[in-house]
């Protein structure tokens, strides 16, 4: 049994949120952050699933353009993703943070993953009026179960 994964779709007005079994098998939902424009406003958030879950690995969304080169949406992932390194060790630092190691926190490029939750919505008998406040965390889900998919891949 391992630590669970944490799945992070960055999104302008709802950060989506997913997490893994301990096992590492698969990803569910874990709901989402609503930012109203601004994704940072969920670091406190995300910082607090990582602890009371003792999430060993997140994973963030890269939203790479088509060609794969990193737009202004890629840049700001980076820039999150070391908002978020720089705060949970300033908590660490000042003791109010309860984890013993930072987790290893990973870019990932989620090209199409918002089409694929939209699909899996549509599957599920959602109505597309009804997506809008799921398709975050779906989002996150199919790009977490990727991480974990190429994990399982790699091992075998």
């Amino acid at each position: 049994m391992s630590a669970p994964w944490l799945g992070v779709d960055l999104g302008d007005a709802r950060v989506g949120l997913a997490l893994s079994d301990p096992e590492l098998t698969f990803a569910h939902p874990a709901g989402n952050v609503v930012v109203q424009g601004d994704s940072f406003l969920a670091l406190e958030s995300v910082i607090d699933i990582i602890e009371q879950e003792s999430v060993g690995k997140v994973v963030v969304g890269l939203p790479l353009l088509l060609d794969g080169t990193s737009g202004r949406s890629g840049r700001k992932a980076s820039r999150w993703v070391n908002a978020l390194k720089n705060r949970m060790s300033a908590l660490m630092n000042e003791g109010s943070l309860n984890l013993s190691s930072i987790p290893q926190i990973q870019l990932l490029d989620e090209r199409l993953t918002t089409v694929s939750a939209h699909r899996q919505l549509r599957d599920a008998k959602v109505s597309g009026r009804e997506h809008r406040p799921f398709v975050d965390q779906q989002s996150a889900v199919v790009l977490l179960q990727s991480a974990l998919d190429s994990r399982r891949t790699i091992k075998e």
